[in-house]
């Protein structure tokens, strides 16, 4: 007879099939239930490397955008200006991503070009006016599809350009009454008058003010401010720019090329020196006791300035959104109107700067980018 501990492994033996089937199930449902658990795993994580890759992909899409613009690769004449693709900028902060329609050119565009800095590639252009693109998460004054103009700082510049950046503060609504053409002749040079007249010179009516550079980028804006704010306005220009000297309001017109302005001029409240040459070193004699001299091409000779009692002061301007906003007021009221001589494609920028530097340009070169929203070539 079989004990207890003799009986159980006996009675093992006789369900051998049982035994092997369990455990065969146990060990299917466990391989299930492992397989489900590393699909939910492999789900979770492809989701989630999903959604990263949603999340990246506009702003990889932006980096890798082309665009068109003008590259100075190094410095020299007009030939080192190349038409290329480039990546479009983004905003970022306080950033606005403009769609330039319209970019001027500027003397100190010439300069730039030249060497007046070493760190290329750079896109120059410091004017413009176009429509916002996109705004980075700290603007608040714009929004996608506003009509701007822009005064993009020497740091940023990158005007020459299908697409450009700069800060909220630097940009304004452009004005109504103006295409983008005449508004992208605006920012820098009738900046740099406003600077130069109100904020440096605090001109005001009834004082008299000789600009020298009457006819060029910033001579036609000062003619103007000044004429706004009731001061009697001096200026020289050559003799084919005298009839845009009258246009403007100048009541007393000198032709340089047949005048020497020291010698119909005196004792004025100041003068704005806009020009390059002996101009600035023949004016310390016409500016009345106490009056001052700003010049943005050079710095006033301080042994001249006291030995004639008066003031002077260099000026470097600088992007200010409050002073585009003052400015398009003037331009809106029919106060100021932007002179522009010549509008160029994108492609020509090589003759504008040949223009510019001719330093005879009336007014301003503005280059063509685009065609404004809902126009088509042919509008």
């Amino acid at each position: 007879m079989l004990g207890s501990q003799e009986l159980a492994p006996t009675l093992q033996k006789k369900r051998p099939g049982l035994g092997r089937r369990g455990e065969t199930l146990r060990r299917c449902r466990d391989n299930e239930l492992a397989y489900a658990n590393d699909m939910r795993l492999s789900l979770s994580i492809n989701s989630l490397r999903l959604i990263a890759w949603i999340a990246v992909l506009p702003v990889a899409s932006a980096a890798q955008t082309p665009m068109k613009a003008i590259v100075i690769h190094s410095s020299g004449g007009p030939e080192v200006l190349k038409y290329e693709d480039v990546p479009r900028p983004q905003a970022k902060d306080d950033d606005i991503l403009i769609r330039v329609m319209a970019a001027a050119v500027n003397p100190v565009d010439v300069f730039i070009r030249e060497g007046r800095i070493t760190h290329f590639p750079l896109i120059p252009g410091m004017d413009v006016a176009g429509v916002v693109e996109e705004t980075g998460n700290k603007v608040t004054k714009f929004k996608r599809g506003d009509a701007i103009y822009a005064y993009l700082s020497f740091e940023e510049q990158g005007g020459y350009a299908e697409f450009a950046v700069t800060k909220q503060d630097h940009a304004a609504l452009k004005p109504k009454s103006v295409d983008f053409e005449h508004a992208a002749a605006v920012p820098l040079a009738a900046t740099t008058a406003w600077q130069a007249l109100i904020e440096k010179a605090g001109l005001s009516a009834g004082q008299t003010v000789l600009i020298h550079g009457g006819s060029g980028g910033v001579g036609t804006f000062a003619v103007q401010i000044a004429k706004a704010r009731g001061a009697k306005v001096i200026a020289t220009a050559s003799t084919a720019n005298q009839d845009l000297l009258k246009k403007l309001g100048v009541d007393q017109p000198i032709d340089y090329t047949t005048t020497k302005f020291e010698d119909v001029v005196k004792n004025v409240d100041f003068v704005l020196n806009a020009v390059r040459g002996d101009t600035l070193a023949r004016s310390y004699g016409v500016v009345k006791k106490g009056g001052i001299i700003v010049s943005i091409t050079g710095e006033p000779d301080p042994a001249e300035l006291e030995k004639h009692g008066i003031r002077g002061t260099g000026l470097g301007a600088h992007p200010d959104a409050k002073v585009l906003e003052e400015l398009a007021k003037l331009i809106d009221t029919g106060k100021i109107t932007p002179i522009v001589s010549a509008v160029m494609p994108l492609v020509d920028v090589a003759k504008a700067h040949q223009q510019i530097a001719s330093r005879h340009t009336r007014g301003k070169v503005v280059l063509k980018v685009a065609e404004p929203p809902g126009q088509s070539p042919r509008d």
